[in-house]
């Protein structure tokens, strides 16, 4: 989730090994990339820590997206994303659980410097700023929707019915299928 705090900060961005993605569920969100590719994203906030209206009101329409604290969710940050991935703003644990806009990857994956600082909420005490843990990028808002897509008309559709967002609720990261992607956005329109 975003935090309320906005300046960066320097931090070491030693990243860790990485899993061997070549296999298993997620190996097409880590597979080499053509060139000029883009890949497709979405991501949670909980519309009360932040929203798509305050992206919008943030300076540069810019944030670092911190605080995620799940091992898949941080491997699509450090890993995954890249300069220029458009990325789905999705509202949870709300009355209305919508995509209520598209973002993009400005900056990829860096270390998460809330990890480190005692005094934020999103504070790891095993975290180590020579090998961090936690990561991040900073994302900026393009477009957002003017009817947002809620998540009942997400599963009545069959063809999103294998979509991260149904199939593993509780991540707040996943990969998004370009399929998916363009059906969500007609849906929007």
């Amino acid at each position: 989730m975003a935090a309320k705090k906005r300046a960066a900060k320097a931090v070491p961005t030693t990243v860790p090994k990485s899993a061997p993605y070549s296999e298993g569920k997620w190996a097409e969100a880590f597979a080499p990339r053509k060139p000029g590719e883009k890949r497709h994203w979405l991501v949670k906030s909980e519309p009360g820590v932040f929203s798509f209206d305050d992206l919008l009101r943030a300076p540069n329409r810019t944030t670092y997206w911190d605080g995620v604290r799940n091992f898949a969710a941080r491997n699509f940050l450090r890993d995954g994303m890249r300069l220029g991935d458009r990325v789905f703003f999705y509202h949870s644990m709300a009355d209305a659980q919508v995509i209520a806009g598209i973002c993009e990857v400005v900056r990829e994956g860096y270390a998460d410097f809330t990890a480190l600082d005692p005094k934020h909420e999103h504070f790891d005490e095993e975290s180590n700023p020579d090998a961090p843990t936690w990561f991040m990028v900073d994302v900026r808002a393009v477009a957002q929707f003017t009817r947002p897509v809620t998540l009942p008309e997400i599963k009545a559709r069959k063809e999103l019915a294998d979509m991260a967002l149904i199939r593993i609720g509780r991540l707040s990261v996943t990969p998004v299928k370009p399929a998916e992607w363009e059906t969500i956005v007609e849906m929007a329109r």
